[in-house]
């Protein structure tokens, strides 16, 4: 495999690229923020774009970046701009559409030079990728412009790129604006934190989801059930449809039906597929749809079912499982046991069926525990 042939770290599979995304859904309180802040003439020059996966943190920063890079200081746009949208023909956009526009640079993870074949991506953003920086600011400083930079996602900076980041930050070059994408901000560093605007993103609503996937190409049957599980985040919402975790997660629903007890002629068919073909990526999905599960349960001791269930029955079963907040902690000290135990296991290569089923018996012996109270 090639180098080129390595995906792009911030790229999701099924949906279009961040900087090929024509319209953000659900976040129009960010980009308003952001005008209201371009439109005063006191720009910050580092922002904190946070929120979690998949609910457009990354299109919001190349939105910003076309805008800035077209603006009204560069003679593309006139009067207090009230939108980041641009034509499709737009020069500066197409440019950045190609990945080629040379004011603006993407720092993110690398290709491993020391990594055994084939080529494989970095786990961080290193201090090497960070110094590729100053040639840019060199490269671009001679005609004036604005430049931009867009860290995705800055939770992957080790400590000597974070601190790299710092310094621009600390002493901007002129009319450099860093754009900083962040799934944890509380990973990075505080001082990173406090000489950033932030804005804040949040999980989409099931009719912002329905757009957003429409627009990405992305057809759902069941628009709420998907948004109810996906937690508001297209990426994940996209890798539940891609994945089939719908139809997973009723099937976990059916499953649980009979707790206090599960069937184990169920149980272990559902662990054995965790182990087939593509079993790495439908362990991971199955996984994550099991402590979603368990999580709603926690939430249903506390505040009740969920107003929209996200398989048939969930709701009646979530209100028998967990009745009050005692089972709520239960269940919600058995999602962090499980996930920490299925780290764990796979971490040193346990076989995934008989985890997933010794996952599934952890939550028979749970449910007979918050019966039995």
């Amino acid at each position: 495999m090639s180098d080129d042939a390595l995906p792009e770290p911030d790229r999701r599979d099924g949906v279009p690229h961040p900087r090929d995304t024509a319209a953000l859904f659900g976040q129009d309180t960010a980009q308003a923020a952001f005008l209201t802040a371009f439109n005063s003439g006191r720009l910050h020059s580092g922002w904190l774009i946070a929120g979690p996966q998949g609910v457009g943190k990354a299109t919001l920063a190349y939105r910003i970046a076309a805008f800035l890079l077209s603006g009204p200081d560069a003679g593309g746009l006139s009067g207090a701009p009230q939108t980041l949208d641009l034509p499709d023909g737009q020069p500066d956009l197409r440019l950045i559409r190609a990945g080629a526009h040379p004011r603006l640079f993407v720092l993110r993870r690398s290709i491993n030079p020391d990594a055994r074949p084939p080529p494989r991506l970095r786990q961080q953003i290193v201090v090497d990728d960070a110094r590729a920086l100053r040639r840019f600011f060199g490269l671009s400083a001679a005609d004036g412009g604005r430049r931009v930079v867009i860290v995705d996602a800055a939770d992957e900076l080790n400590v000597s790129a974070a601190n790299a980041i710092l310094k621009l930050l600390e002493e901007p070059p002129a009319l450099a604006t860093l754009l900083l994408v962040a799934h944890q901000p509380s990973r990075l560093l505080p001082t990173i934190r406090s000489r950033c605007r932030s804005l804040q993103l949040h999980p989409l609503a099931a009719p912002d989801m329905a757009r957003a996937l429409d627009a990405a190409g992305v057809a759902v049957d069941a628009p709420d059930r998907v948004a109810a599980l996906a937690g508001g985040s297209v990426g994940h919402a996209v890798r539940l449809i891609r994945g089939d975790g719908l139809a997973i997660y009723a099937q976990l629903v059916d499953l649980f039906s009979g707790l206090p007890r599960i069937n184990r002629t169920t149980a272990i068919r559902l662990s054995d597929g965790a182990a087939g073909r593509d079993g790495d990526n439908r362990f991971a999905l199955l996984t994550d749809l099991i402590g979603l599960f368990l999580m709603r349960a926690a939430h249903a001791g506390l505040w009740g079912p969920p107003p929209v269930q996200a398989a048939p029955g969930e709701a009646a079963l979530l209100a028998r499982l967990s009745p009050h907040d005692a089972a709520a902690r239960d269940w919600a000290g058995l999602e962090q046991r499980l996930g920490a135990r299925i780290r764990a296991g796979r971490a040193v290569n346990l076989d995934p069926a008989a985890l997933i089923l010794d996952t599934l018996l952890a939550i028979e012996q749970t449910a007979k525990s918050v019966a039995a109270a």
